[in-house]
């Protein structure tokens, strides 16, 4: 075929941290798929084979294919597996592992999990905040858990670095329901600044570049279960600390293996989580897998009582159960189901540890004639 049948094309370069090459970041998984939906859509294109190619660079090779499949799996609605195979089809050269052994595999089985709505998501806003300046922060579960770097004692550059103290969060954090800050390096400013202004504030300090301890991992992940609303975990460049944490929500409450919930938190995170603490995760697996079953299923039980709390005191018909309640014994787990749609891709249904037991207790009393 003549080169008029083809369209080439390239992506973006990665900026790496320490010596990682990857996975590519949000905003540039978005834009590539902004990028290619517009291809595809053109009319000067119609008849033409589209061909994302790179060069024989490994590093290149892996994120050009995290990029194809990750497209396939958003927009194409594929399984992550018919997405990889498609990948190594008829390819005898093995794609290079990201660093810390998250495969592309890993990436879009992540994917499937239902955080990102493209729909909604705005790459100009998580890039303004990403930036040091702007308090690099991600939100890693939208609207529920933020990671960002420490605050300190007071607004300064050092070394070239813009570092802001506690009350330059205040804003954000209000204007997007964060309602708990955790601290998990060594005290930089008074955790009282942020009491003050109306934040719960708690410390579970560990050393940098080390794990935490079985009696911090708890006390994480009561404090995400229990807080009333988004839960903002830094550490002193919130990266690794935090990513070690965050990823063992991820496997307690939606059954990440540890590989996807690196994956998925390097992705939203560039440069999350180091190697010791890759190991650490992947011997938390299973235990926490079993919390997290353990954790759901005392959770329907406690359902199933406050609803028929409800059809005794509002004589409703014994049918099926109330989908959801608030009640003391159910934590607040995330905002909305607004922040867990993917309206053009995967839709799944959300287990209660994915809901917010407030909104619905508001909108079933609005419905019921007392």
């Amino acid at each position: 075929k003549t080169k008029t049948n083809l369209h080439l094309f390239l992506s973006k370069l990665y900026f790496s941290f320490y010596a990682d090459f990857g996975p590519l970041n949000l905003a540039m998984l978005y834009k590539y798929c902004c990028k290619l939906n517009k291809k595809l859509k053109s009319f000067t294109m119609s008849r033409k084979k589209l061909v994302h190619f790179t060069s024989y660079d490994q590093k290149k090779r892996a994120n050009a294919a995290f990029l194809v499949a990750a497209y396939s799996v958003i927009y194409l609605k594929r399984s992550p597996d018919e997405a990889y195979r498609t990948l190594i089809s008829g390819n005898n050269t093995p794609y290079l592992p990201f660093r810390y052994k998250p495969t592309n595999m890993h990436q879009l089985a992540a994917l499937q999990h239902c955080f990102l709505d493209f729909e909604t998501f705005s790459s100009e806003e998580y890039e303004h905040y990403e930036r040091v300046e702007n308090g690099d922060m991600n939100w890693i579960i939208p609207g529920k858990i933020l990671a960002f770097s420490s605050p300190h004692a007071r607004n300064r550059v050092e070394n070239g670095y813009p570092l802001h103290a506690p009350e330059a969060y205040f804003e954000f954090f209000s204007q997007n329901n964060v309602t708990d800050v955790v601290r998990l390096n060594k005290k930089l400013y008074e955790s009282r600044r942020f009491e003050d202004a109306g934040f719960e504030h708690h410390d579970f300090f560990f050393m940098d570049g080390s794990t935490p301890s079985d009696l911090i991992v708890r006390r994480f992940l009561h404090v995400c279960e229990s807080a009333e609303g988004a839960v903002a975990v830094h550490c002193k460049a919130g990266l690794g600390r935090t990513g070690t944490l965050i990823a063992c929500y991820l496997m307690k409450h939606f059954r990440f293996t540890a590989a996807e919930a690196i994956a998925w938190i390097r992705i939203c995170r560039p440069g999350s989580i180091i190697g010791p603490q890759q190991n650490f995760l992947e011997e938390k697996q299973h235990s926490l897998w079993v919390q997290g079953d353990v954790h759901r299923s005392k959770q329907k039980l406690a359902q199933q009582r406050f609803s028929r709390q409800l059809q005794q005191q509002y004589h409703l018909p014994g049918s099926d159960p109330v989908p959801l309640g608030k009640q003391e014994a159910m934590p607040h787990l995330v905002t909305s189901m607004n922040d867990l749609s993917i309206k053009t891709t995967l839709c799944k249904s959300y287990s209660l540890d994915e809901v917010s037991h407030l909104s619905f207790w508001h909108r079933f009393l609005s419905s019921v004639e007392v």
